[in-house]
């Protein structure tokens, strides 16, 4: 194994592993260190996200989405099912073979690209070098002449509820219960605690969201968040908002959490098991030497400019550990801008059109800005909405619950933004952010044709609505 690279990636998850891949591919000889192990010991690609993030969350969302229907929802299309059962162990399995099956196609395109799989930890040092320990203690040098850093994020922990990972876990731990808990408390109502409240909900948890902050998805549009509020209070999620956790007590194998509510009074509940949800955090712990020339920010992110370069010439750094959301799909367009820099190309990234997701059920999808920020910025606005009731397709397939909304410049009518929550909202969005990126009107979307009967139909409707002309529904005034 040569020592000396032209592109060193410390971190293989969305962002480190598509940076590998990239550079890879405009001929820079390329390695990529990962620090992941699989059950057996053996280094396994893909960080967080796709080892206890993104991928295994999303095979228990499907699991357990399709559970509920099954048990709740197949009677009234004259599917009988009998007595329907959750068997939980095999439910986590399917999950881990998901998981290992996206690995290895990692694995597999790093093979296929030339990239140099290093399975150990690596720390940046000085001049570009990087200190590399595998997973047997062997320590060395590699040199090369650019460093990308994306080492990625890891869950956030409150004083007032340590993490035992056996009656209170974290996000992780939340992914490899063996048993559905019959009541389960989760600390934050934000997109990770909703994701995971919804598992155990829709099998059959009494599950509990508290929420420190007063609005509900604060940074979301609010007529968007309303709707998802009381569509997953309707599905049963009990989430209280203004609710500060101040400390948790094991008692066997049940946990009693105090918190204040609304009010101010204090309050107690006792839960099966209880899941920490309070955000992520940058993970940099032992990646940089002292003298490595990367700076840190005053809230631990590694401090970049708008190209993901670093202060320390030739070290660049993307996904979780810089500025901006912690979004797996904002990370790897950063990997693939760094490593088509590194080349002498010169690509940009639109930091403004990315868009984000919830995947509860119904999703709830947004791009641009939200309705809060366009006023806040003083600017006249047209705003088109259309309900999923109103969708032939939504109906025929009893996923008629939310809307989308479309925010556009009064003056050029050019797209601000997009909410949706209904179904396949994640899909739905993506058109419109298409549209943006190409500096698309209202019009532009209602004009284009869209195929008959489908859920995007919503979004053509809400389209012609921002300028009055929505046909499926009556019109409303334009804001004055």
């Amino acid at each position: 194994m040569s020592d000396k690279y032209d592109v060193i990636v410390i971190g293989s998850g969305p962002a480190g592993y598509v940076a590998a891949i990239r550079a890879a591919q405009l001929g820079l000889k390329t390695a990529c260190i990962e620090k992941w192990k699989d059950d057996k010991g053996k280094g396994i690609n893909g960080g967080t996200c796709l080892n206890v993030g993104c991928i295994p969350s999303k095979a228990l969302l499907d699991s357990s989405h399709k559970y509920h229907d099954a048990k709740a929802s197949y009677e009234a299309h004259g599917i009988g099912t009998g007595d329907v059962t959750i068997d939980v162990p095999t439910m986590i399995q399917r999950k881990a073979k998901v998981v290992k099956q996206m690995s290895g196609g990692i694995t597999g395109l790093f093979q296929a690209n030339k990239v140099t799989s290093l399975y150990g930890t690596g720390k940046l040092l000085a001049g570009r070098k990087v200190e590399f320990t595998d997973h047997e203690g062997k320590v060395e040098t590699l040199e090369a002449e650019n460093v990308i850093l994306a080492s990625g994020s890891v869950p956030v922990n409150i004083p007032v509820a340590p993490v035992d990972n056996d009656v209170i876990v974290d996000s992780t731990g939340a992914l490899e219960f063996q048993e559905v808990p019959k009541r389960l408390g989760v600390i934050g109502a934000g997109v990770i605690g909703l994701e995971l409240g919804s598992v155990w909900s829709r099998l059959g948890s009494e599950v509990v969201c508290l929420e420190a902050m007063d609005d509900f998805l604060a940074m979301m549009d609010q007529q968007i968040a309303k709707e998802t509020k009381k569509i997953l209070t309707k599905q049963g999620l009990d989430i209280r908002l203004s609710c500060r956790v101040t400390g948790t007590e094991v008692k066997g194998k049940e946990v009693e959490v105090t918190y204040t509510d609304k009010d101010g009074n204090e309050q107690k509940e006792t839960f099966d098991k209880l899941i920490v949800c309070v955000g992520r955090r940058p993970y940099t712990e032992g990646l940089l030497s002292g003298d490595s020339g990367v700076n840190l920010d005053e809230r631990g992110f590694i401090y970049v400019n708008d190209l993901c370069s670093t202060n320390a010439p030739g070290v660049w750094a993307v996904g979780d550990v810089v500025r901006g959301p912690m979004l797996a799909h904002k990370g790897s367009e950063e990997g693939v801008m760094v490593a088509e820099r590194i080349a002498g190309q010169k690509p940009l990234m639109n930091y403004d059109i990315i868009p984000n997701v919830i995947y509860t059920h119904p999703e709830v999808a947004s791009v641009g800005r939200t309705e809060e920020q366009v006023k806040a910025d003083g600017e006249d606005y047209n705003v088109g909405t259309f309900p999923f009731v109103a969708v032939g397709r939504a109906v025929a397939a009893d996923e008629a619950e939310g809307l989308v909304k479309i925010i556009a410049d009064a003056k050029t009518d050019r797209v601000l933004g997009c909410h949706i929550v209904g179904p396949s909202a994640s899909d739905l969005v993506q058109q419109v952010a298409i549209a943006m990126e190409f500096g698309s009107t209202a019009e532009d979307i209602g004009m284009t044709v869209h195929g008959h009967p489908t859920f995007s139909e919503a979004v053509k409707e809400a389209a012609l609505a921002v300028n009055g002309h929505a046909i499926h529904m009556p019109n409303r005034k334009k804001r004055k």
